[in-house]
């Protein structure tokens, strides 16, 4: 039986977008269900009634919520395709950390030159530029982020460089 696979998820989200190349990379077919944030659905309030946001990963009726652990879920699940995590325990543990660094100081950073005006402004553009120079240290001469292969480090980084509206979407 094959199994049904759902994504709720905003075209702009780079949380969704971590959930779509991890679906991609693993060739997973899946039904994309927009939402829309102001008027949240009913079935993103039922598969994520904690926190109420999206991306929500639907397998065979059962929801996995936030972007990091559903791609890791996508990972296990689907783990005869496409590694998107090292085996080995050292090589996992730095991706995932560096996966944090993301979402904590890129992600966070550019957040605050959105929403910041003046003196604030200028200091958030400076400490985003010195997390920048952080990954870019740590990208040295290898192909991607975090190694030698497309992986776990590649699809938390993709959104920071590119992230556009898909064909179809409003």
């Amino acid at each position: 039986m094959a199994s049904e696979v759902v994504l709720l998820d905003f075209w702009p989200s780079m949380f969704g977008m971590r959930v779509k190349i991890a679906l991609a990379e693993k060739g997973i077919k899946y039904e994309y269900k927009e939402e829309d944030l102001r008027n949240k659905s009913p079935l993103l309030l039922k598969m994520n009634p904690v926190h109420k946001k999206i991306p929500v990963l639907i397998h065979n009726s059962n929801p996995v919520c936030e972007s990091l652990i559903a791609v890791q879920y996508i990972d296990e699940v689907w783990k005869d395709k496409a590694p998107l995590l090292p085996s080995h325990p050292y090589h996992k543990a730095q991706a995932r950390f560096w996966a944090d660094y993301v979402d904590r100081k890129i992600y966070s950073g550019g957040r605050k030159v959105w929403t910041t005006k003046g003196e604030k402004q200028e200091a958030a553009k400076d400490e985003f530029i010195e997390s920048l120079k952080v990954l870019e240290g740590e990208l040295e001469d290898k192909p991607y982020f975090g190694g030698e292969t497309f992986g776990f480090g590649v699809i938390r980084e993709v959104w920071t460089f590119e992230r556009r509206k898909p064909e179809g979407a409003n």
